[in-house]
């Protein structure tokens, strides 16, 4: 991680850019190739590089640790002061600490343990009475009255969407779409129906367990679906958010489980089917491989772009509140969903635009992630409401059983149009049952097949897009 983000002197003619330094070429090329790997997310890349403890969140560890000494300071004085600035400082500088731990921690990496740390690590320092009462103030205050999380959300859902290539949605969606679309609707109806049976109910089933395992990542899954129940039910996101977040960290440890039993299948001297492995390869019809090809991830973007991006979101998501007042059969986030597929299906927006609104995604799953992660363990997850969650066993039984249907079902609908089980069973079924990022890097890398993130990156942009619309559609049925 030896490469630093700096201004580059403008040429004439050209663009100020935001460009990468290598100050050694090969390990910054490395750099590169992980972070696009997974998908723009510095998690996703801390689980498959070769960690470099010498720096955090992309500085020098010294330089960084100054900086944390200097907001722990402030913390332990009690002269944090409110506001925005004090929100992005202790959450960013919490986040990239507990990222860096771990980081470096062999095998646990690769199974989502820093992830794991950014979600659970703050809110156990409120459960045992260590984190002091103004970090909790001003990061909840950072949340919710500044709206960090929707800023965040909005940036991820806008990006994704528009950053879609639109000829891949013409070429590959038809093919693609029937084991995305039928993985997540009859997931839905099993564990519906399942969690009927064992008293508890049809959609509370769908909606706190099903809906947040199927999301395809935290952005569109656990966080908006929190916001989308409570301004339902009148309750608060936090009362919701607990048992989201323990169905999604949950279900990305089954699913990493699951891809490695699938490899170990295809690896096995026994031949279960025809159809079954594909050795890496998804398509069994050769000739139609290009159909599903994901762009390599842009490594640099100019200011005045991000500055556009910003602009974009901030008006798709007004747009999206807009709608919601008037038409309130959607959240607001679902009409962001629709607006910005509206405006890539019918080429309303020049590509310039769309890019940007991509790039700023990117640059906020890249970086900003650890810092959202700890943000909504502080302002949102009630350890004791995590630990009742994960000790019944209705629960477990749901949140594994989601993911084996999602797999299973992946796998067979895949077949029908021409894809191998073992690969259509790992993506779209397993992917979209993992916490995205570094949840994919993980899963695939169980699997063995960490080529096929391009197909990962398709399964989450579309299917977390698909998973919170169809949820928008169900809430007002929640209980």
């Amino acid at each position: 991680m030896s490469e630093q983000i700096r201004e580059t002197p403008p040429v004439e003619g050209s663009r100020t850019e935001t460009r990468i330094d290598d100050d050694a070429q090969s390990s910054a090329t490395d750099r590169r190739e992980m972070i696009a790997a997974g998908g723009g997310n510095v998690v996703a890349a801390t689980t498959t590089e070769r960690h470099n403890w010498s720096r955090i969140n992309d500085s020098p560890m010294w330089y960084f640790f100054a900086l944390f000494a200097t907001v722990l300071v402030a913390v332990l004085t009690d002269s944090l002061p409110p506001g925005l600035l004090s929100g992005l400082a202790v959450t960013v500088m919490l986040g990239g600490l507990l990222i860096w731990i771990g980081s470096l921690i062999p095998g646990l990496r690769n199974f989502g343990l820093p992830t794991i740390l950014c979600t659970f690590v703050p809110a156990a320092l409120i459960f045992f009475g260590i984190m002091p009462e103004n970090v909790t103030t001003v990061v909840t205050d950072f949340m919710d009255t500044i709206g960090f999380l929707d800023f965040i959300i909005a940036a991820i859902i806008a990006g994704a969407v528009l950053g879609m290539p639109r000829q891949l949605l013409v070429r590959a969606g038809p093919r693609f779409a029937v084991p995305l679309v039928g993985c997540v609707v009859l997931t839905f109806l099993v564990i519906g129906g399942l969690g009927a049976a064992l008293g508890r109910g049809f959609v509370d089933s769908i909606l706190l367990i099903a809906a947040p395992v199927m999301a395809g990542g935290l952005g569109v899954g656990a966080l908006p679906m929190s916001e989308m129940y409570a301004s339902q039910t009148g309750d608060t996101a936090a009362m919701y958010l607990s048992g989201l977040m323990a169905a999604v960290v949950l279900a990305n440890i089954v699913c990493i489980l699951a891809a490695g039993v699938l490899n170990g299948l295809g690896r096995s001297r026994v031949k279960m089917f025809v159809g079954f492995d594909g050795k890496g390869e998804l398509l069994r019809v050769k000739s139609r491989a290009q159909d599903l090809k994901m762009p390599p991830k842009k490594t640099s973007a100019t200011f005045l772009g991000l500055g556009k991006g910003v602009m974009i979101t901030a008006v798709l998501y007004t747009l999206g509140t807009t709608l919601n007042t008037f038409f309130p059969v959607l959240h607001e986030f679902a009409w962001l969903i629709v607006a910005a597929a509206l405006l890539k299906v019918f080429r309303l927006f020049p590509d310039e635009l769309e890019e940007s609104a991509s790039e700023w995604g990117d640059l906020m799953t890249t970086y900003f992630v650890p810092a959202l992660l700890v943000g909504v363990s502080i302002a949102y997850i009630d350890l004791e409401e995590v630990i009742q969650a994960v000790g019944d066993p209705v629960f477990m039984l749901l949140v594994i059983t989601s993911v084996l249907v999602a797999g299973l079902i992946a796998g067979l609908l895949g077949m029908l149009v021409r894809f191998y089980f073992l690969e259509a069973a790992v993506t779209p079924g397993l992917v979209m049952a993992d916490t995205g990022g570094s949840g994919d890097v993980a899963v695939l890398s169980a699997a063995g097949r960490i080529h096929l993130m391009p197909f990962a990156a398709l399964t989450t942009r579309l299917g977390g897009a698909l998973t919170l619309f169809i949820t928008s559609l169900l809430v007002p049925f929640l209980g």
